[in-house]
């Protein structure tokens, strides 16, 4: 049973099963990678930044690409059990940078070399990616676990607790030294946030969609202007290269592990709808045997690819949700032109030139485009928890979990003494913020929330019925 189809958002002139001839199909997979690109890149950037992976960035940019081709490849093919057989685009996620550069700075404070940082992330992602494997079997038993409410705190508290990153980029980045704050860097940090508003509100679906990268671009030429671009490093790599699996080793620290695994189980609900949103804009069934098949396949498929990610060289791959949008814009729903977008990005993957061209973009315009990127997954939190009532009780469960995990963003020496396995596991924001969120929504009782409020010191109780 296919069950009820969906009405489309807008008028689809390929569906999901039709064959687009070559010139539209690579036209609409060209613009799913300018919608995507960004999003794709900017995690390892950011990575390679914080961290001091230096020289090795444009390699990892450029399996970050490959990787999503592959992955984009699998989604939308469907191999097997393995994928959604939609429309899809994989990436690199926003979602697990905190946990990995935990993960780093832990082993970078051991004294470990780039090298050691990389073996220890990647085998990291490698065994977490096995809990979202397993999590797509019971995918439809995710949701009395994971509420909106964990899944609203645990995102908002991702996009706080990553702004950080984001505004030490707009002032300079973390080896700016003494020109942090520069206002030159404030300057070109402000172009950018202002061009992706502007773009953000233009006419052009399709100049909307497009206008973090857009944003890049102009804050890239105005430092180009002013002299911010340093282009001695450009094109002294290799302009071609081969992947090479477990390139760094592996390496693995139970630790530093939970933070990641516990990232994996997010993501897992983020797929799902990401997926169903995919099939209500592709006008496909949200309901019945087909539908719950495309989301155990997807969720499957975002595990695998993450493997794949790890065994290549770079970060775990989700979906993107952006990428629905075009295909509500282009009318073009056909998981075929996913086999286009996908050989596109895997050529652009044996090239690490595009990794250097995107190393020469100045701190402060990546620090602008993150700044918008970050606080919109924090909004994206806030949406989840808006959308249902907020009462008593999941008032007292946000509360706490903000609290305890903006707390120790804010203050991080507050766990250097507890043992190493418990302090890395809760000096991570995310993993704090989320099992609180987890923990009290078992804990505390759904009828708790008929029972009388406790006053406040004010003589007013914590309330938002």
């Amino acid at each position: 049973m296919r069950g009820k189809r969906a009405t489309p958002l807008g008028t689809l002139i390929y569906k999901l099963d039709d064959v687009p001839p070559p010139g539209p199909a690579t036209l609409a997979a060209v613009q799913h990678i300018l919608a995507a690109i960004v999003g794709i890149v900017t995690p390892t950037l950011i990575i390679g930044g914080v961290l001091g992976l230096g020289s090795e960035v444009p390699y990892l940019i450029a399996m970050s690409l490959f990787v999503s081709g592959v992955a984009t490849f699998i989604q939308c093919r469907r191999i097997g059990p393995v994928g959604s057989g939609l429309l899809s685009l994989q990436g690199t996620s926003f979602a697990f940078l905190g946990a990995i550069l935990a993960a780093g700075f832990a082993v970078k404070g051991r004294g470990g070399t780039p090298e050691d940082i990389l073996a220890m992330i990647f085998g990291l992602c490698l065994v977490g990616c096995l809990v979202e494997v397993v999590l797509s079997q019971f995918i439809g038993k995710l949701g009395r676990i994971i509420t909106p409410t964990v899944t609203g705190v645990v995102i908002t508290v991702i996009g706080l607790s990553l702004v950080k990153v984001g505004f030490t980029d707009f002032a300079g980045g973390a080896t700016a030294g003494e020109n942090l704050g520069d206002p030159v860097n404030l300057v070109l940090g402000f172009l950018v946030v202002a061009v992706i508003l502007v773009l953000s509100f233009h006419s052009n679906p399709m100049i909307r969609i497009s206008a973090v990268m857009l944003g890049l671009v102009a804050g890239f030429i105005v430092a180009l202007v002013l002299g911010r671009v340093d282009v001695s490093s450009f094109g002294t790599g290799p302009l071609f290269a081969l992947p090479m699996p477990l390139r760094y080793g592996l390496d693995f620290d139970l630790g530093l592990f939970l933070p990641i695994a516990f990232i994996y189980l997010i993501t897992a609900i983020e797929t799902t709808g990401d997926l169903t949103a995919n099939s209500v804009i592709a006008g496909e069934p949200v309901k019945g045997d087909l539908y719950l098949s495309r989301i155990k396949g997807g969720v499957l498929a975002d595990g695998v690819n993450s493997g794949i990610a790890a065994l290549f060289n770079t970060f775990p791959n989700t979906t993107f949700s952006q990428n629905n949008g075009v295909i509500q814009m282009t009318g073009v729903a056909s998981r075929h032109v996913g086999l286009y977008i996908a050989g596109i990005l895997v050529v652009m993957g044996f090239l690490p030139i595009i990794g250097s061209v995107f190393l020469m973009i100045p701190k402060p315009v990546i620090g602008g485009a993150t700044l918008v990127l970050f606080g919109t997954i924090a909004v994206a939190g806030i949406r989840i928890l808006a959308s249902e009532e907020i009462d008593r009780r999941k008032a007292y469960i946000m509360a706490v979990s903000f609290g305890l995990g903006l707390g120790v963003t804010l203050v991080p020496d507050a766990t250097q003494q507890l043992p190493d396995f418990i302090r890395q596991v809760f000096a991570t924001p995310i993993t704090l913020a989320g099992l609180s969120a987890i923990i009290l929504s078992l804990a505390i009782p759904e009828h708790a929330v008929d029972a009388p409020a406790a006053p406040s010191a004010t003589g007013s109780a914590v309330a938002a019925e």
